[in-house]
């Protein structure tokens, strides 16, 4: 067989629709509330903190998520969701006792000005989560 025999008989490599990438499906931002839901119980964060966590939904959405009840999430909540499994992941790499990796986020920092990570998170903005989760992406990249 030539080469573009083997060329033409080869499969075109699927790629993304144009402007999808990095999107998530309504499927998957369940997944990820579903995920952090029980991380939050790891964490053992009281219920107000895990809503500002999650953006400050109302009690009764809070409360049908909770329950299983999760409609389309708001962009906002998407994004914080990402952010916390990817702090999650990170603790999880550095650690290999989980009760480390789930306590740190109480843990005092001097790295964060003394606060805990929980503290720097519950400030309530996504850029609060994101802070946390870049310092550890960069405390992991140094290894």
């Amino acid at each position: 067989m030539t080469v573009a025999g083997a060329m033409a008989s080869a499969p075109i490599p699927r790629q993304a629709p144009a402007g999808t990438q990095g999107t998530v499906t309504d499927e998957e931002a369940r997944a990820m509330l579903r995920a952090v839901l029980n991380l939050f119980a790891k964490w053992t964060l009281r219920r107000e903190e895990q809503r500002v966590l999650l953006g400050g939904p109302s009690d009764r959405t809070f409360q049908r998520w909770r329950a299983g009840e999760i409609g389309p999430l708001p962009n906002d909540t998407v994004f914080r969701l990402g952010d916390l499994l990817g702090i999650h992941k990170a603790l999880r790499y550095m650690f290999t006792d989980a009760d480390r990796a789930y306590g740190w986020v109480k843990r005092p920092n001097e790295a964060l000005g003394g606060k805990s990570a929980l503290d720097v998170m519950l400030q309530g903005a996504p850029s609060d989560i994101s802070r946390v989760r870049a310092y550890l992406d960069a405390e992991r990249g140094a290894w």
